[in-house]
């Protein structure tokens, strides 16, 4: 049978860490980099390679010997639906607490809002990429869009951008300005601690 939330130091009974599943790499990405620069621990985080295996981490996780005593989920707004549906199914597991955090389109647009479509075209520069952006830029159907519009679109027009740029980005938002679903986890993973 699993152990429920008890881990030992120094022979004491701990709550075992809450486990931390995100959708892909740049999630990952973006908390890593964004935790030390709250101040607060970095959690262990599971990529999922996509939503569509959160029945499966959630499975796995309860079926293990050593049940985390909470999981915390980082989605996409689009996919809360779905989420729920999994999370209320009659096979989904027990004793698993799950929290979830929702960002309001996708992590991008968290990101490029808090950062602002200015500061995101400066790591744009930073990077020597400021020519593919204008060339994407002037494409028609991009000509009537914003540039929040476009650097959404640009981040996920190539491959490895969503989780190059989801760490630098990380890196330079004002700390005000945190994304509202990553900060929150942030400070629930540590709170857990």
């Amino acid at each position: 049978m699993p152990t429920l939330l008890t881990s030992y130091r120094d022979g004491v009974p701990t709550p075992l860490p809450p486990t931390v599943l995100v959708e892909g790499v740049s999630d990952r990405n973006a908390l890593v980099t964004l935790a030390p620069r709250l101040g607060v621990a970095v959690p262990d985080v599971v990529v999922m390679d996509g939503l569509t295996n959160l029945r499966a981490h959630l499975g796995r996780l309860a079926a293990g010997s050593r049940v985390p005593g909470s999981v915390l989920l980082l989605h996409d707004w689009p996919e809360t639906a779905w989420v729920a549906r999994v999370l209320a199914h009659p096979a989904a597991p027990d004793g698993l607490e799950v929290s979830t955090f929702v960002c309001d389109a996708d992590l991008e647009d968290e990101l490029i809002r808090a950062v602002g479509a200015l500061g995101v075209l400066t790591v744009v520069d930073a990077q020597g990429e400021r020519a593919a952006y204008e060339r994407m830029a002037q494409q028609p159907a991009q000509r009537e869009r914003t540039d929040a519009q476009r650097l959404r679109r640009w981040l996920g027009a190539r491959s490895g951008h969503k989780a190059t740029y989801a760490g630098l980005l990380a890196g330079v938002v004002p700390l005000e300005r945190a994304p509202a679903p990553l900060r929150d986890l942030l400070v629930a993973a540590a709170d857990h601690r």
